[in-house]
C-alpha cells in the first residue's frame, strides 16, 4: 500500500475539485425549490455560507453541512485526516461547535484495495477525535475516483451564529492561515515537490479551525467564512456581497506560505486557480499575475476569514494571543464600491 499514491487515480485535488463559481451561480439559479418558506431555517444557500442553520427554539440551533473531495495527498491515512478537518471547519465557520459526523465514501474497487480505503476512514476517526467527535456512520459507492468527506452537524447558540453576511463597513479583517496549499498540492502532483517541502501543506490542511467556536461567542467579530476551495478572493468577495460591501486587502500583508513561492515559479498553478479568476476577476481591482495565483489558489481546509469592529481591534490581538495566534490585520470592510475587491 505504500507505493500507491492516491493523487495519480483523480483528476482534481482537494477543494480545487470544487465547481467554479460561476457554474456554481448558474446550477442554484435553476434550482426551483425556495427556502424562505422555512422560517426556522436561519441560514440557507441564499448568501452561500458555510452551512445550513436551523433554530430549533430555546435559542438553540442545529448546523448541517457536508463536504468531500478528490485525494489531495497521496497517503490515505493523511487524506482522510485532510477530508475531515475540512468537512468540520465548515462548523467552526459559523462560529459552532461540532457534534457529529458521518462518512461520504466513493471508491474505484477495482483499481484501488479496499485496505486503503480503510486508511481513509481511520484518518477520518482520528481527525474526528481531536474534534471531540464520534464518526458515527456513513454510505459508500463504487466510484471511478476515489472521494471522501463527511456530512456534519453541530450546534450553536443563536446569539453566537456567524454568518458570512454581517460585516460592517470599517470592519478589519484577518487569516488565520498562510495562503499557497493549492500551489504545494499541484507541485506535489506533479511530482516536483522536494521531500523537505512534501509534508508543508499537509500539516497546515490538518489543523482543525477550532478557533471558529471560540469566535462564536466574541460579539465584536461581525462575520466569519473559512477560505477555501474558490481561494481568499472568491471567499471575501461572498463576504462583499453578503453585507453589501466592498473590502481593500494589502497584498503585502497576506500570509503565504515560504515554499509555495518557489513552486510557483515552477508554474505549479492549479487548475482551480484559473478557474476562479474567470468566474470573479471582474469584480477585483486591477492585479498582477502573481497576486492572481497567490488570492485565487484555492485552499484545503484553509484558515478563518474574519471581520471585527476596528473599535476593539485591541482586545481582539490580546485575545488571538492567548490563543496562540499573531496575527496582522489583512485589509478592512469598506462602503460599497464599482469592484468587490480592492487590493492595494
Amino acid at each position: 500500500m505504500d507505493d500507491i499514491k492516491l493523487t495519480q487515480y483523480s483528476h482534481g485535488a482537494g477543494c480545487g475539485c470544487k465547481i467554479a463559481p460561476a457554474v456554481l451561480n448558474k446550477i442554484l439559479h435553476t434550482n426551483a425549490v425556495s427556502t424562505k418558506q422555512y422560517p426556522s431555517l436561519l441560514v440557507g444557500n441564499d448568501t452561500r455560507d458555510d452551512a445550513a442553520v436551523l433554530n430549533i427554539g430555546n435559542g438553540e440551533c442545529i448546523i448541517s453541512t457536508t463536504d468531500f473531495f478528490m485525494p489531495i495527498v497521496d497517503d490515505a491515512f493523511d487524506f482522510g485526516r485532510i477530508a475531515s478537518a475540512n468537512s468540520i471547519s465548515d462548523v467552526y465557520a459559523m462560529g459552532g461547535t461540532p457534534l457529529m459526523a458521518i462518512a461520504i465514501l466513493g471508491w474505484p474497487i477495482n483499481a484501488l484495495p479496499a485496505e486503503v480505503a480503510a486508511r481513509v476512514i481511520e484518518g477520518s476517526r482520528a481527525i474526528c477525535a481531536e474534534a471531540g467527535i464520534p464518526l458515527a456512520g456513513g454510505h459508500s459507492i463504487d466510484c471511478p475516483e476515489p472521494v471522501f468527506g463527511l456530512a456534519v452537524t453541530g450546534r450553536v447558540h443563536v446569539k453566537n451564529l456567524k454568518k458570512n453576511s454581517g460585516a460592517f463597513s470599517g470592519n478589519k479583517l484577518y487569516l488565520t492561515k498562510p495562503l499557497g496549499v493549492g500551489i504545494l498540492s499541484t507541485a506535489q502532483k506533479k511530482n516536483i515537490i522536494k521531500s523537505h517541502d512534501a509534508m508543508v501543506a499537509r500539516d497546515y490542511m490538518v489543523q482543525l479551525n477550532k478557533l471558529g467556536e471560540k469566535l462564536g461567542k466574541l460579539e465584536y467579530v461581525t462575520a466569519l467564512t473559512d477560505v477555501t476551495g474558490f481561494g481568499l478572493l472568491g471567499h471575501l468577495s461572498e463576504m462583499c456581497e453578503g453585507a453589501n460591501l466592498s473590502a481593500e486587502i494589502d497584498f503585502k500583508k497576506i500570509p503565504v506560505i515560504p515554499e509555495a513561492l518557489y513552486y510557483l515559479k515552477q508554474n505549479a498553478v492549479p487548475g482551480g486557480t484559473n478557474r476562479n479568476w474567470t468566474s470573479y476577476g471582474h469584480k477585483i481591482s486591477a492585479i498582477t499575475e502573481f497576486q492572481q495565483n497567490i488570492l485565487a489558489d484555492p485552499q484545503t481546509n484553509g484558515g478563518l476569514l474574519i471581520a471585527v469592529e476596528k473599535s476593539e481591534e485591541n482586545m481582539f490581538k490580546s485575545f488571538l494571543k492567548t490563543e496562540g495566534f499573531e496575527l496582522e490585520s489583512i485589509g478592512e470592510m469598506i462602503d460599497k464600491i464599482e469592484k468587490n475587491i480592492v487590493v492595494m
